[in-house]
């Protein structure tokens, strides 16, 4: 009895040593084949066109290619949900918002995904504030005027979203609440959408994040009234902050980032983090993301989590605030 008890153990013991060797190998190897990286998001949006723009440099630090892959719905949770419930092995990343992580735990009565718990914090990407922007024609200038238009024809004005619970609906939602105005809210599916709205003049305004807004803010299709962010933008100088124009304390700033499923290894989350950092030190990519009204924002994981716990507490708060609720 002693004897088979000894092989026993000496069978479980060599069983362990061979999974940690093949654990250790997988760490070492990777990647060796194309990552799939799922944008929960509509293809051709402010966010879409950010995650391709960072992660494309990411996969040439890490030497393997990425492959994008929009799966909207949910204000993101359908991507979210995919992937939380993919194989933990590195070769299946989140590209996450504050949409994903910070609003939609309030917004939702289920996502489907605990932001903490589902997934693998690896790496912050950028700070994305947003911007005030009307339709082409709007006889507004700043946002007193702007204000001033909506007290003397109220309920007569629009305001455009990427959607409901979306940064730019509770941004708008702040917005109407603290300038005392009312706005019709309409919801879309996607920034981009919302977007060829707004240029074409179907709805009034809408203050959505800058890699959204900047691009046509430069091609004079639309014009900017604020920036949400604490201080003017290097990029661009001329706009001023909400705070500046009168709007006391009005400062969001939405933000991207990286996940991977829970229980994926330590050594391919560090790998795959230390490939997004050295992207984010790109003077070429910086100078792009400046370009857009972003700022670069590299971090570790563990400071990731501890910022989504944060984050989860604030944009919870605000949804409370706004009244936004998705059944």
């Amino acid at each position: 009895m002693a004897f088979q008890n000894r092989r026993s153990l000496m069978a479980i013991i060599c069983w362990m040593i061979a999974c940690s060797s093949l654990a250790q190998n997988s760490v070492e190897s990777y990647p060796n084949k194309p990552v799939r990286v799922v944008i929960p998001f509509v293809a051709g949006g402010g966010g879409d066109n950010q995650a391709r723009l960072i992660l494309t440099k990411a996969a040439q630090e890490l030497g393997q290619n990425f492959v994008f892959e929009n799966v909207a719905g949910a204000g993101g949770n359908v991507g979210a949900v995919m992937v939380s419930r993919a194989s933990p092995d590195g070769y299946t990343l989140l590209y996450g918002t504050n949409g994903t992580h910070g609003i939609n735990h309030a917004l939702y009565k289920n996502t489907g995904f605990n932001p903490l718990k589902d997934f693998e914090a690896v790496g912050r990407l950028s700070s994305i504030p947003a911007m005030l922007v009307v339709r082409p024609g709007l006889a507004a200038s700043n946002p007193g005027e702007l204000v001033k238009l909506m007290k003397e024809k109220p309920g007569s004005f629009s305001f455009a979203s990427a959607g409901n619970g979306t940064t730019s609906h509770l941004t708008g939602e702040m917005f109407k609440a603290q300038a005392g105005v009312e706005a019709v809210h309409i919801p879309y599916k996607g920034g981009a959408p919302a977007m060829i709205d707004l240029i074409g003049g179907r709805v009034d305004f809408m203050i959505d994040v800058m890699p959204n807004t900047a691009p046509q803010v430069r091609g004079d299709r639309i014009k900017a009234l604020a920036v949400t962010s604490a201080q003017r933008l290097g990029s661009f100088p001329n706009i001023p902050t909400l705070i500046e124009s009168g709007m006391d304390g009005f400062q969001v700033t939405a933000w991207d980032a990286v996940f991977a499923p829970a229980g994926t290894p330590a050594g391919i989350v560090q790998k795959i983090n230390t490939a997004l950092n050295k992207a984010l030190s790109s003077a070429e990519l910086r100078q792009q993301l400046a370009s857009r009204g972003s700022e670069v924002y590299p971090s570790s994981p563990t400071e990731l989590s501890r910022f989504i716990a944060t984050e989860m507490e604030r944009w919870g708060m605000a949804v409370k605030r706004a009244g936004a609720t998705i059944d």
